[in-house]
């Protein structure tokens, strides 16, 4: 009988002990569990986190990488660093290629890198123009995530190549311009001469692939600027020249600089040159012999002109600006009159 006994104590030990080992092991489970939250283009999210602990250098990738990767698919990488102190640094393969974005902004198919400490975004890439910059964590965690739709795959995908970093390597390094405030990149870019010094401030590592491509010939079926005059136009905009007349010829009784964001009431963009030469009416007044009181010189014959210049915007969803020729609209004043409010004797 007491053999029995102790027999079956063992027995409720040992299912005691595999429930609660299930338990735990459901609950560690539940911790890096992302929901079922449906994604806005259909891909139902019901992956786990897939934990890399990151104690050498490595990469993760797209499935199928260089080739085309499979549809609706969610992945989500969770690198981890064992040491608190270390950062990681993440470098995209130069081959990367996902389904292109509508409307400039990543729907469908697209990689996203995240930061845990505070759940800040890094960025949101895909298409196949450009190749992703590098993304260095706050702390010893960051989180990647893809995802694909049931449409279009492409390839070659991505390849996330991991580097840890000590204190001293991962110091801040000063942020790029379109990572800055849109005021505080108007003000550099104001002070600078040439289109040339405007691209490579804004892309040093490829400001000559940017400057061959914002120059370069579009076809004739693609919509002609308003800077057209009679269906003609010089092949390139002298911008350069633009701006060195705004610094010679400002301050003039006629001629005025204007600040393009201002006069367009256009704060979500940057234009180059930022001011531009306009005939606006100014100086002193001398028709009012009288004693005349508040006397301004007003226009009575204006007119709008088209001026081409660069504009640029910063991409929803997505890091860099994206560059323009753009022709603005402004207004000159061709004739100009003083209109005298009052004056201090009959």
């Amino acid at each position: 009988m007491i053999l029995l006994v102790l027999l079956i104590r063992i027995l409720t030990s040992s299912l005691d002990f595999q429930l609660n080992g299930v338990q735990a092991e459901s609950n560690l489970s539940s911790k890096f569990n992302l929901g079922s939250a449906k994604e806005q283009n259909g891909v139902q999210d019901s992956q786990h986190e897939k934990i890399v602990l990151a104690s050498f250098n490595g990469s993760i990738h797209s499935p199928k990488f260089p080739h085309a990767y499979p549809r609706s698919t969610v992945l989500v990488w969770r690198l981890i660093s064992m040491e608190e102190n270390v950062r990681i640094q993440l470098t995209f393969d130069e081959k990367f290629g996902l389904e292109d974005p509508e409307d400039e902004i990543c729907k469908y198919d697209f990689v996203e890198i995240e930061d845990p400490s505070d759940g800040t975004i890094l960025g949101r890439w895909c298409g196949s123009n450009t190749v992703p910059s590098k993304q260095i964590s706050k702390g010893n965690q960051i989180r990647v995530r893809f995802v694909s739709d049931e449409y279009f795959p492409s390839e070659p995908g991505f390849c996330i190549h991991y580097t840890l970093l000590t204190p001293q390597q991962a110091e801040p390094t000063a942020l790029p311009p379109s990572a800055l405030p849109l005021d505080l990149v108007s003000e550099t870019v104001a002070r600078l001469g040439t289109v040339e010094e405007v691209i490579k401030y804004l892309e040093p590592d490829r400001w000559q692939l940017d400057i061959e491509d914002l120059f370069r010939p579009r076809p004739s079926w693609q919509l002609l600027g308003k800077s057209y005059i009679h269906g003609r136009k010089s092949r390139v905009a002298d911008l350069s020249l633009l701006n060195e007349e705004v610094k010679l010829y400002s301050c003039t009784p006629r001629n005025y600089s204007v600040s393009l964001r201002e006069e367009l009431k256009r704060t979500d963009v940057i234009f180059w040159p930022s001011c531009l030469l306009v005939k606006r009416c100014g100086g002193n007044c001398a028709c009012c012999t009288h004693y005349c009181n508040d006397c301004q010189c007003i226009a009575t014959k204006s007119t709008k002109k088209y001026h081409e210049v660069l504009q640029l915007k910063q991409r929803s969803g997505m890091r860099g600006l994206q560059k323009s020729l753009t022709d603005v609209l402004l207004e000159h004043h061709e004739e100009c009159a003083c209109l005298c409010s009052g004056n201090t004797e009959g």
